[in-house]
């Protein structure tokens, strides 16, 4: 199974009463409208087992990560974007909002650092104006 995608599907079923790896894909995509229906709470309690049951899945950490910076939840966020960064160091997307998380902690010059990474590993403009490569 891939770090960046969904968990699968299954190959059988699982035994009554316990989730299957149907349940926790069908989770990990609610999560995900949740989320976007600006419901992050939701969003991380769906998460949570689907984290439990595949905990190398770096989509699901990353979506949970999301969801708590959504929620205010600041630093759960940056244990999760950490995780992620651990396992993924070129993800650009997740150096930004490592520093999104830390700016709004209120430490600017930690989230200098990887604002400066994203825009290095991905030059969007976003990131390239978060980066202050001027000043």
């Amino acid at each position: 199974m891939s770090d960046t995608t969904p968990p699968p599907p299954p190959s059988s079923s699982s035994p009554s009463g316990a989730a299957s790896p149907e349940t926790h894909v069908i989770d990990y995509r609610a999560a995900e409208q949740l989320l976007a229906a600006r419901d992050p709470r939701g969003a991380v309690k769906l998460l949570d087992s689907v984290i439990a049951a595949h905990p190398e899945n770096t989509a699901a950490r990353l979506l949970r990560a999301r969801a708590f910076f959504a929620a205010a939840q600041l630093r759960p966020a940056e244990l999760e974007f950490e995780l992620v960064l651990e396992r993924e160091p070129d993800n650009a997307f997740a150096h930004f909002a490592l520093a999104r998380t830390r700016q709004r902690s209120g430490r600017p010059e930690q989230a200098r650092k990887h604002f400066r990474l994203a825009a290095a590993l991905d030059p969007q403009p976003e990131y390239l104006a978060a980066a202050g490569f001027e000043d």
